[in-house]
């Protein structure tokens, strides 16, 4: 997880798991409408996993 990645999570989640894929960024999405915490939250999870 980059320091640029976290940064763009913070200020616009979406757009830091876009390389993540579509099922990521549709979450992310999601997220971000339901409030911007949730949306940074989810957004530092899937980076943060390890498996992909």
């Amino acid at each position: 997880m980059s320091l640029l990645r976290v940064l763009l999570a913070i200020i616009f989640p979406p757009l830091s798991v876009l390389g993540k894929g579509c099922g990521s960024f549709v979450i992310v999405l999601l997220l971000t409408f339901c409030g911007w915490i949730p949306g940074v939250i989810g957004a530092l999870v899937i980076l943060n996993n390890t498996n992909n």
